[in-house]
């Protein structure tokens, strides 16, 4: 989906018109529907500033707008061969269905994994009713801003860490 038809479907799903979109991102009224009709036909592209301050209006991630043209089936394809190339994505064949799934060993960065599993998590609370639909997409749109599955912390710097054991070290001896 190129990335008018993602403003197109998330301003739908947020139950928007073009018209009140446009104006919350600035646009003057009269031309505001004529300017999201240019931008969600493709005639014309969003810039960065733009494309922020829609995803900002519609509550998502600016990725979740910026998305691979995937419009085509040769596009599909080539995205998913580009997936295969450099994050292990794998196809099999059981029982008359095809199944995608990623090779943990031809992952080169872990965090990648952490991330798709949180997505199946994600998704399995979903399934199973324990979130709702609401919940299941405000996590995909915003990800990874409401992903609670990386806990990051700061580790102090081994200048401070030195200068903190050099300060205490007579409370350390035993």
């Amino acid at each position: 989906m190129a990335i008018g038809e993602r403003i197109r479907f998330i301003r739908n799903l947020r139950g928007m018109t073009q018209k009140y979109l446009g104006t919350l991102v600035g646009f003057p009224e009269k031309t505001a529907d004529i300017r999201m009709a240019q931008y969600e036909s493709g005639t014309r592209t969003p810039k960065d500033d733009l494309t922020k301050a829609l995803a900002d209006v519609l509550d998502v991630s600016p990725l979740a707008l910026s998305v691979p043209d995937i419009d085509s089936q040769l596009g599909l394809m080539h995205t998913l061969f580009a997936l295969e190339d450099l994050y292990g994505l794998k196809t099999n064949i059981a029982d008359g269905e095809v199944t995608l799934h990623f090779d943990v060993s031809n992952i080169s960065d872990p965090s990648f994994f952490e991330m798709v599993t949180a997505w199946a998590e994600q998704a399995a609370k979903y399934k199973s009713g324990e979130i709702s639909k609401e919940d299941y997409d405000k996590w995909r749109y915003r990800f990874p801003e409401f992903d609670t599955t990386q806990i990051w912390g700061k580790v102090p710097s081994k200048e401070l860490s030195d200068a903190l054991v050099e300060a205490f070290k007579d409370k350390l001896k035993d």
